[in-house]
């Protein structure tokens, strides 16, 4: 999802969240944004200044401090104690040891949980969403809307809980039965990144959950208050129905503790979200030790409009797609190719060119607010090299392009327009609010344009041509795991199975079969006869 998600290994902005000591001046701690009035509704999800990054049934950490910041202003909002290296070694054995009670419990009765956990998500929404906007940056109904996804799979894995399992095969040997049985993999690891920092980790524990499975999850350091905040809230949950807390642990931390998930044989599946070179080398490790892994890594999505679409629903659409989260999910459009006709390639633009003018900007957490900050100053940054590079192979800034005037990390949307289909800069994934626009010819060039880029996420083609959508879907059409028809590349449903092809990395998430990847399948054959018949009629005696 990020491409900049490279927490595994390095500690995104290092010099801005390490904090030095656990002991401040009260100086400095008086400037935290908690301890300031109007952020007291932060102790409502039972965080303080200073809080422990690792539970397992317990809340400690030895690791080193970190300060988080808000995106919008760059204030210090709490400090997180991380996991050192002996947290992470606890950490595994007692969550390894609550795997051994949960996976005894029927799937119904897991699934009982799970719905707790819903409810208890459900009543602290608003709250939580808010803290993901002031952490993350994302603007306030993003931050409860992803709250209410974790709320929606759990839901879902409710009713899931009572239907997973394999089918009852007829044998071709009398008196024998022949089953497919589920069981849970054990101890499944969660590295999330930081733009989704509530509702990745929600696809994978409310599944993994029902399917038996203990979690282990590494948020991003740059969220590490929300990350303790929601396990607050399932701990809760837990330690009221007398279940080991470890059953859903948490190791904030960096480089060291994603690569310990990695590498470690205990570490049954790991799942990771983050960029595709980091999901390489993480792919790479767990593979060395024959692991399992789950790669939701990025995307490079596009918006195809063909001359027969309606473009009172392109526009918005690609508003969405272009600049919702400020560019930073990994479903964001990042590229729109617009039919040859002039007229509808220029309307296009200039519909998009106004819409753009019309974003509300501010501060996140305003209700009214359409558009937010990045979140980092590398990240701003990076926006300003892509735009910079954009320009040196003969793409036009026809809106934005800039950094704009106020405290954060604000830059503004922009859309490029002049660029060949090929330029190197368009088949980089910059996560930031930039969309590059083009034109073309004819279907077969276009949809060999949508396939060219290396990731494989998300795709959308806006037409009335029903046999054009029919292609579209089929096995010559989009090559990627997400392929919409007349809506944007962004805003997938929880009910189908979310992931992509390629350097996306393949895995899936929530919805449909997705639980299958948390689980190992045997084939069982029973003997209920007393005769002893061999597969393929062999006679051996």
């Amino acid at each position: 999802m990020w491409r900049a998600s490279g927490q595994l290994f390095v500690h995104v902005a290092r010099k801005r969240i390490l904090s030095g000591p656990w002991d401040r001046p009260a100086a400095f701690m008086s400037t935290l944004l908690i301890n300031q009035p109007q952020y007291a509704w932060l102790k409502e999800l039972g965080l303080r200044e200073e809080n422990e990054g690792v539970y397992n049934g317990s809340w400690g950490g030895r690791g080193e401090v970190i300060t988080t910041y808000c995106p919008a202003n760059n204030e210090p909002i709490a400090r997180v104690r991380q996991a050192s290296a002996a947290d992470y070694e606890e950490t595994v054995k007692k969550a390894r040891e609550a795997w051994r009670i949960w996976a005894d419990i029927p799937a119904p009765k897991r699934g009982e949980i799970v719905r707790q956990i819903g409810d208890a998500l459900r009543e602290k929404i608003q709250v939580l969403g808010s803290l993901v906007s002031l952490e993350m940056g994302k603007i306030l109904v993003e931050g409860v809307g992803e709250v209410q996804e974790y709320v929606d799979i759990c839901d879902y894995a409710v009713g899931l809980s009572r239907m997973i399992g394999g089918p009852i095969l007829p044998s071709e040997r009398p008196g024998h039965a022949l089953i497919e049985q589920w069981n849970p993999v054990g101890l499944v690891g969660i590295i999330t990144a930081f733009n989704f920092p509530v509702a990745v980790y929600g696809w994978n524990n409310a599944i993994a959950m029902i399917c038996g499975n203990a979690c282990l999850w590494k948020g991003a350091p740059t969220t590490s208050l929300i990350s303790v905040a929601v396990t607050k809230i399932i701990a809760k949950v837990l330690e009221d129905n007398k279940l080991p807390g470890a059953i859903c642990s948490l190791t904030c931390g960096g480089a060291d503790i994603g690569t310990a998930m990695a590498k470690d044989e205990q570490v049954n599946l790991l799942s990771f979200t983050g960029s595709t070179q980091v999901g390489k080398q993480v792919a790479l490790m767990v593979q060395e030790r024959f692991g399992r892994s789950l790669l939701e890594l990025g995307g490079n999505n596009a918006i195809i409009a063909f001359e027969d679409a309606d473009l009172s629903l392109v526009v918005p659409s690609a508003l969405f797609a272009a600049v919702g989260t400020a560019g930073q999910r990994c479903t964001t459009a990042r590229r729109l190719v617009s039919f040859l006709h002039e007229s509808i390639h220029d309307e296009v633009v200039n519909r998009l060119t106004k819409a753009y003018a019309q974003i509300r900007v501010g501060n996140p957490w305003d209700a009214n607010v359409l558009y937010g900050p990045l979140h980092t100053k590398q990240a701003v940054s990076m926006f300003l090299g892509a735009v910079e590079e954009a320009k040196k192979e003969g793409g036009i800034v026809v809106y934005g392009g800039k950094v704009m005037d106020r405290p954060g990390n604000y830059v503004e949307p922009t859309i490029v327009t002049g660029l060949d289909h090929s330029a190197s800069i368009v088949h980089t994934e910059t996560f930031a609010p930039i969309l590059y626009v083009f034109k073309f010819k004819n279907e077969d060039e276009v949809f060999a344009w949508n396939n060219e880029v290396k990731q494989g996420l998300s795709s959308s083609i806006f037409t009335k041509d029903l046999g054009r959508i029919f292609r579209w879907l089929g096995p010559k059409g989009s090559d990627c795991g997400i392929v919409n028809v007349n809506i944007p590349t962004s805003g997938a449903e929880i009910g189908g199975a979310f992931g992509g092809e390629k350097h996306t990395g393949g895995g899936r998430e929530s919805g449909s079969d997705a639980w299958k990847q948390y689980m190992r399948r045997s084939t069982c054959t029973i003997n209920y006869s007393k005769d002893l018949p061999l597969a393929q009629g062999i006679k051996f005696q």
